[in-house]
């Protein structure tokens, strides 16, 4: 939000995300509504059918994931510890990645969006998947990967980085550009630190 009032660039792409997720969830819950009713149906266990339950079911998890990541958050909003857990366990069904939630009670959803974001940067990195252990300390978040093969691009690194810098964005590393806008609006940084089959990233 501008000082005037008005709304910035960033406002209005939260807003929009939100819209987006919000007007799409409608017509995919409908879908999988009709898919429930013809499996009920006699003969109806076909290999199709389970095919578009199984998209439904993996775009529904997108979306709702993408909707805490991408929308606006209010740190006044809460979120449950099973609300999370639930949302990262569909986000990641079906994939080679694995979050462990190592974070008990709830958390503000402000915050969680930041995490959101930062998973999915680091999901970028673990072009093989792997096992992200999600903790919260004293100091802020930390995001340990723990994967066969690390892959960094380091301009994309570079601007949620101290260097403030870094490549222009494709559509596959937004998450890059919003962590980065998110971290500096609220006056906190974050610290990558590469390791051997891994690496971890704090969120301060």
């Amino acid at each position: 939000m501008r000082g005037d009032g008005g709304m910035d660039e960033t406002d209005l792409a939260a807003l929009v995300g939100a819209r987006l997720c919000h007007d799409l969830i409608s017509p995919l819950g409908a879908i999988g509504n009709g898919v429930e009713l013809l499996q009920m149906q006699a003969g109806a266990d076909r290999p199709e059918i389970s095919l578009i339950a199984s998209a439904v079911a993996s775009a529904n998890a997108r979306i709702r994931f993408l909707r805490v990541a991408f929308g606006s958050a209010s740190a006044d909003h809460r979120m449950a510890q099973a609300e999370i857990v639930r949302l990262l366990d569909d986000w990641t069904g079906g994939s080679r990645l694995q979050v462990v939630w190592a974070v008990p009670g709830d958390q503000s959803r402000s915050d969680i969006r930041l995490v959101f974001l930062a998973l999915q940067c680091v999901e970028s990195a673990l072009p093989r998947g792997g096992v992200v252990t999600v903790d919260r300390l004293a100091t802020g978040w930390s995001l340990r990967a723990q994967a066969a093969q690390v892959r960094l691009l380091p301009d994309l690194w570079a601007l949620i980085g101290q260097a403030g810098a870094g490549a222009p964005l494709q559509a596959s590393q937004v998450q890059f550009g919003l962590l980065a806008g998110a971290l500096q609006r609220t006056g906190r940084s974050a610290r990558l630190e590469p390791q051997d089959q891994g690496l971890t990233l704090w969120l301060g």
